[in-house]
Protein backbone atom coordinates (compact mmCIF):
# COMPACT_ATOMS: atom_id res chain seq x y z
CA UNK A 1 0.00 0.00 0.00
CA UNK A 2 1.51 3.31 -0.84
CA UNK A 3 2.27 5.77 1.74
CA UNK A 4 0.22 8.92 2.19
CA UNK A 5 2.19 11.98 1.09
CA UNK A 6 2.39 14.31 4.54
CA UNK A 7 2.08 18.20 4.20
CA UNK A 8 4.74 19.49 6.57
CA UNK A 9 2.95 21.37 9.50
CA UNK A 10 -0.59 20.19 8.57
CA UNK A 11 -1.71 19.50 12.18
CA UNK A 12 -1.06 22.49 13.52
CA UNK A 13 -2.74 24.62 10.30
CA UNK A 14 -5.54 22.37 10.97
CA UNK A 15 -5.61 23.14 15.11
CA UNK A 16 -4.31 26.89 14.77
CA UNK A 17 -7.43 27.11 11.99
CA UNK A 18 -10.27 26.31 13.71
CA UNK A 19 -9.05 28.05 16.93
CA UNK A 20 -8.71 31.70 15.35
CA UNK A 21 -11.76 30.74 13.23
CA UNK A 22 -13.60 30.44 16.07
CA UNK A 23 -12.40 32.98 17.89
CA UNK A 24 -13.23 35.52 15.25
CA UNK A 25 -16.55 34.09 14.85
CA UNK A 26 -17.56 35.20 18.36
CA UNK A 27 -16.71 38.87 18.51
CA UNK A 28 -19.48 40.78 17.02
CA UNK A 29 -16.00 43.18 15.87
CA UNK A 30 -15.65 41.08 13.06
CA UNK A 31 -17.19 41.22 9.70
CA UNK A 32 -16.98 37.74 7.30
CA UNK A 33 -16.20 38.52 3.51
CA UNK A 34 -18.30 35.46 2.14
CA UNK A 35 -16.07 33.67 -0.26
CA UNK A 36 -16.22 29.67 -1.35
CA UNK A 37 -12.09 29.91 -1.86
CA UNK A 38 -10.92 31.57 0.94
CA UNK A 39 -11.78 31.96 5.06
CA UNK A 40 -10.96 36.31 4.86
CA UNK A 41 -12.53 38.34 7.90
CA UNK A 42 -12.37 42.24 8.06
CA UNK A 43 -12.64 44.64 11.42
CA UNK A 44 -13.43 48.47 10.21
CA UNK A 45 -11.74 50.99 12.72
CA UNK A 46 -8.75 48.31 13.91
CA UNK A 47 -6.07 51.42 14.08
CA UNK A 48 -7.30 55.18 14.86
CA UNK A 49 -6.82 57.76 12.40
CA UNK A 50 -3.69 59.17 14.70
CA UNK A 51 -2.27 55.43 15.11
CA UNK A 52 -2.53 55.21 10.93
CA UNK A 53 -0.63 58.50 10.60
CA UNK A 54 2.18 57.18 13.24
CA UNK A 55 2.55 54.35 11.66
CA UNK A 56 2.97 55.75 8.38
CA UNK A 57 5.77 57.32 9.32
CA UNK A 58 7.75 54.68 10.84
CA UNK A 59 7.30 52.82 7.14
CA UNK A 60 9.04 55.40 5.86
CA UNK A 61 11.96 55.16 8.06
CA UNK A 62 12.24 51.79 7.44
CA UNK A 63 11.16 51.26 4.32
CA UNK A 64 13.71 49.64 1.57
CA UNK A 65 13.37 48.27 -1.35
CA UNK A 66 11.02 44.97 -1.17
CA UNK A 67 13.03 41.06 -2.08
CA UNK A 68 11.28 37.38 -2.16
CA UNK A 69 13.66 34.90 -0.93
CA UNK A 70 15.85 34.58 -4.46
CA UNK A 71 13.48 36.94 -6.18
CA UNK A 72 14.93 40.58 -5.92
CA UNK A 73 13.36 44.11 -6.55
CA UNK A 74 14.95 44.71 -9.50
CA UNK A 75 13.01 41.87 -11.06
CA UNK A 76 9.69 43.73 -10.77
CA UNK A 77 7.77 40.99 -9.11
CA UNK A 78 7.72 43.67 -6.12
CA UNK A 79 8.12 47.17 -6.49
CA UNK A 80 7.30 48.60 -3.78
CA UNK A 81 9.42 49.62 -0.38
CA UNK A 82 9.37 47.58 2.99
CA UNK A 83 10.94 47.08 6.40
CA UNK A 84 10.11 45.50 9.70
CA UNK A 85 9.15 48.12 12.51
CA UNK A 86 11.26 47.78 15.26
CA UNK A 87 9.63 45.12 17.86
CA UNK A 88 10.64 46.60 21.04
CA UNK A 89 9.10 50.28 20.70
CA UNK A 90 6.34 50.54 22.83
CA UNK A 91 4.13 52.08 20.13
CA UNK A 92 4.84 48.65 17.83
CA UNK A 93 4.32 46.42 20.77
CA UNK A 94 0.92 47.74 22.12
CA UNK A 95 -0.15 47.36 18.08
CA UNK A 96 1.22 43.81 18.13
CA UNK A 97 -0.50 42.55 20.81
CA UNK A 98 -3.59 43.77 19.88
CA UNK A 99 -3.60 41.62 16.93
CA UNK A 100 -2.66 38.95 18.84
CA UNK A 101 -5.39 39.29 21.30
CA UNK A 102 -7.76 39.68 18.50
CA UNK A 103 -7.15 35.85 16.96
CA UNK A 104 -5.77 34.61 20.01
CA UNK A 105 -2.32 33.09 19.31
CA UNK A 106 0.45 33.04 21.45
CA UNK A 107 2.85 36.49 20.62
CA UNK A 108 5.13 33.81 20.15
CA UNK A 109 4.81 32.15 17.14
CA UNK A 110 4.39 35.84 15.28
CA UNK A 111 6.60 37.64 12.48
CA UNK A 112 7.41 41.33 13.60
CA UNK A 113 5.48 43.70 11.72
CA UNK A 114 6.18 44.43 8.65
CA UNK A 115 5.42 48.16 7.12
CA UNK A 116 4.86 48.10 3.15
CA UNK A 117 4.79 51.93 0.42
CA UNK A 118 3.90 51.62 -2.60
CA UNK A 119 4.26 54.72 -4.69
CA UNK A 120 2.56 55.64 -8.32
CA UNK A 121 3.34 52.18 -10.34
CA UNK A 122 4.52 49.88 -7.40
CA UNK A 123 2.75 46.90 -7.36
CA UNK A 124 2.85 43.65 -5.51
CA UNK A 125 2.19 40.64 -8.32
CA UNK A 126 -0.03 37.64 -7.27
CA UNK A 127 1.59 35.28 -4.67
CA UNK A 128 0.92 33.45 -1.75
CA UNK A 129 1.85 33.91 2.00
CA UNK A 130 2.27 30.41 2.83
CA UNK A 131 5.31 28.24 1.59
CA UNK A 132 5.90 25.99 -1.16
CA UNK A 133 7.67 23.09 0.96
CA UNK A 134 9.14 21.71 -2.51
CA UNK A 135 11.35 25.15 -2.77
CA UNK A 136 14.65 25.43 -1.24
CA UNK A 137 13.95 28.79 1.05
CA UNK A 138 11.81 25.75 3.24
CA UNK A 139 14.35 24.43 4.74
CA UNK A 140 15.49 27.77 6.09
CA UNK A 141 11.69 29.14 6.93
CA UNK A 142 11.03 25.69 8.52
CA UNK A 143 13.93 26.43 11.17
CA UNK A 144 12.62 29.68 11.53
CA UNK A 145 8.88 29.10 12.54
CA UNK A 146 7.53 26.50 10.03
CA UNK A 147 4.61 27.79 7.69
CA UNK A 148 2.84 30.31 7.88
CA UNK A 149 -0.82 29.78 9.02
CA UNK A 150 -2.78 33.56 9.41
CA UNK A 151 -2.16 36.22 7.95
CA UNK A 152 -3.40 39.90 9.14
CA UNK A 153 -3.01 43.54 7.37
CA UNK A 154 -4.19 46.72 8.06
CA UNK A 155 -4.65 49.87 5.46
CA UNK A 156 -2.73 53.02 7.05
CA UNK A 157 -3.88 55.28 4.38
CA UNK A 158 -6.36 56.77 1.58
CA UNK A 159 -4.76 56.12 -2.31
CA UNK A 160 -6.17 58.31 -4.85
CA UNK A 161 -6.40 55.64 -7.21
CA UNK A 162 -5.41 52.03 -7.67
CA UNK A 163 -3.81 50.01 -5.13
CA UNK A 164 -6.43 47.46 -4.10
CA UNK A 165 -5.55 43.97 -2.23
CA UNK A 166 -6.67 41.32 -5.03
CA UNK A 167 -7.96 37.53 -4.33
CA UNK A 168 -7.06 36.74 -7.76
CA UNK A 169 -8.51 33.05 -7.70
CA UNK A 170 -11.32 33.81 -5.33
CA UNK A 171 -12.69 37.12 -7.59
CA UNK A 172 -12.41 39.32 -4.72
CA UNK A 173 -10.84 43.17 -4.86
CA UNK A 174 -10.55 45.07 -1.59
CA UNK A 175 -9.91 48.66 -1.83
CA UNK A 176 -7.36 50.37 0.94
CA UNK A 177 -9.62 51.85 3.68
CA UNK A 178 -7.50 53.42 6.73
CA UNK A 179 -7.93 51.59 9.38
CA UNK A 180 -9.41 48.42 8.81
CA UNK A 181 -7.71 45.48 9.15
CA UNK A 182 -8.07 42.16 7.52
CA UNK A 183 -7.29 38.75 8.30
CA UNK A 184 -7.57 35.67 6.47
CA UNK A 185 -6.39 31.73 7.10
CA UNK A 186 -3.82 30.85 4.31
CA UNK A 187 -4.45 27.16 4.72
CA UNK A 188 -7.75 25.32 3.96
CA UNK A 189 -9.94 23.39 7.06
CA UNK A 190 -7.79 20.09 6.80
CA UNK A 191 -4.21 22.19 7.36
CA UNK A 192 -2.99 21.63 3.63
CA UNK A 193 -2.15 25.17 1.88
CA UNK A 194 -4.67 27.29 0.50
CA UNK A 195 -4.08 28.29 -3.47
CA UNK A 196 -7.40 30.38 -2.65
CA UNK A 197 -5.00 32.72 -1.05
CA UNK A 198 -2.96 33.94 -3.74
CA UNK A 199 -3.39 37.61 -3.93
CA UNK A 200 -1.89 41.05 -5.69
CA UNK A 201 -0.89 44.40 -4.37
CA UNK A 202 -2.41 45.63 -7.48
CA UNK A 203 -0.32 49.16 -9.42
CA UNK A 204 -1.05 52.09 -7.46
CA UNK A 205 -1.94 54.90 -10.21
CA UNK A 206 -2.21 57.82 -8.00
CA UNK A 207 -0.86 59.04 -4.25
CA UNK A 208 0.72 56.37 -2.16
CA UNK A 209 -0.25 53.13 -0.32
CA UNK A 210 0.65 52.04 3.38
CA UNK A 211 0.10 48.85 5.23
CA UNK A 212 1.63 46.59 7.34
CA UNK A 213 1.62 42.97 7.71
CA UNK A 214 1.90 40.32 10.31
CA UNK A 215 2.25 36.80 10.12
CA UNK A 216 2.39 33.61 12.07
CA UNK A 217 3.45 30.53 12.03
CA UNK A 218 2.74 27.20 13.50
CA UNK A 219 5.74 27.36 15.34
CA UNK A 220 7.85 29.40 17.55
CA UNK A 221 9.62 32.41 15.37
CA UNK A 222 13.47 32.49 15.39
Amino acid sequence: MAKTKTIPDQDALRRVGKTVRERLAADPGVYEIKNDRLELFAIGDFLTKAECERLCLMVDQTARPSALHDVDYDSGFRTSYSGDLDPHDSFVKGISRRIDDLLGIDPKVGEPIQGQRYLPGQEFKPHNDWFYTSEKYWQYERKRGGQRSWTTMAFLNTVEEGGETAFVNAGLRIEPKPGVLLVWNNALLDGSPNEGTMHAGTPVIQGSKYIITKWYRTRTWK
